[in-house]
């Protein structure tokens, strides 16, 4: 019998993950990356462990190292920045797989000690960079901010995950003089990298195409809050913004002309929702005029209304109405069955 290794499996299904988002209108580059490279470690974790290549035992530690960064530079890519700030601490983050290297060449009994602090890390910055909530992913398309910032928090709870393993794995080799390694690796790569991958996924598709633009922030009163918000109401409303599928908080922001952090701050201080939450409040409305109005189909009225996914829109349609589409659509129907019948007996 042919034995295959469970990282092997790993890799498979992170590789049909792979081809799922190549196949997307525009996959995300640091995502892709980020999968790419669990793939390659899970092959040679399989080749390690499985067959017993221990001249990988140089190279594993390098790669590895690569990963908490790419997860960070993944998230990152949600959040707007300007030029001159990605180009000053793009190199850093070049550090971890250079100093790996050198403790694989001068020391390595200092690599898992080495390795369990840039994973947790890595872990604490990708934490902080969602600390808003999804409000602070102002690049990802806003029916897919919610969704984008629950993946950085798994990814966040992956990375140490996976710290919590190297840590496992070097009490082994103390212990045990690594009698259970393998098995410990096996595991730690299909919850650790499988996870990482789907979070990957899942916050690739917030992303929208790209367009790039700076914004000046400046401190705003209760009569800014005010006034922003109504700004708002205007664009969703009235020029029907709310219906574009690509809408970020970053790109609401341009085409209001406020910058995106005083629009988060009037939206959460006046309205109590987050962002997403206020637009899709919107869209939802859209949704019920139309299932009234028209016999347009559930998914018709969906994607009308600016939803790309239904289970994101059977999730917000249930928190404004607590119905599902489909029960308030025949609600609506009989209610308004029940007024026509009031009047047509007021006439008799």
């Amino acid at each position: 019998m042919i034995f295959v290794p469970l990282p092997f499996v790993v890799a498979l299904l992170l590789f049909v993950l792979l081809v799922r988002m190549l196949h997307a209108e525009q996959p995300s580059r640091p995502f892709l990356a980020l999968i790419g490279l669990c793939i390659l470690q899970s092959a040679l974790l399989g080749l390690r462990w499985g067959y017993g290549m221990t001249a990988l035992r140089y190279v594993l530690p390098v790669v590895a190292s690569g990963l908490p960064p790419i997860v960070f530079a993944g998230f990152r890519s949600l959040i707007h920045r300007s030029a001159a700030d990605a180009d000053s601490v793009r190199w850093l983050h070049a550090a971890p797989p250079v100093l790996m290297l050198a403790l694989v060449l001068f020391a390595p009994a200092l690599i898992d000690a080495a390795m369990i602090v840039i994973f947790v890390g890595y872990a604490l910055a990708v934490l902080d960079l969602g600390r808003a909530g999804p409000d602070a992913l102002d690049e990802a398309r806003l029916d897919g901010a919610v969704a984008a910032h629950r993946a950085l928090v798994i990814a966040a709870l992956a990375l140490c995950v996976s710290a919590f393993f190297d840590l496992a794995i070097l009490m082994d080799f103390e212990w045990s003089r690594g009698e259970n390694a393998a098995f410990i690796v096996s595991n730690a790569n299909f919850l650790g990298l499988f996870l990482i991958g789907l979070t990957a996924i899942a916050a690739a598709r917030a992303q929208p195409q790209s367009d790039a633009a700076e914004e000046l922030e400046t401190p705003s009163t209760a009569a800014q809050d005010r006034e922003v918000l109504d700004r708002i109401r205007t664009l969703l409303a009235d020029q029907k913004l709310a219906r574009d599928e690509n809408l970020t908080l970053s790109r609401l922001a341009r085409r209001a002309g406020v910058p995106a952090r005083q629009i988060s701050g009037a939206v959460n201080r006046l309205a109590g929702k987050n962002v997403s939450q206020f637009i899709n409040d919107f869209r939802i409305a859209e949704a019920c005029r139309l299932l009234s109005e028209t016999e347009m189909s559930v998914t018709a009225a969906m994607l009308e209304s600016g939803f790309q996914t239904k289970s994101n829109f059977n999730r917000e349609f249930r928190r404004v109405t607590s119905l599902s589409p489909a029960s308030w659509r025949e609600r609506s129907r009989s209610e308004a069955l029940a007024v026509v019948a009031r009047v047509g007996a007021k006439d008799t």
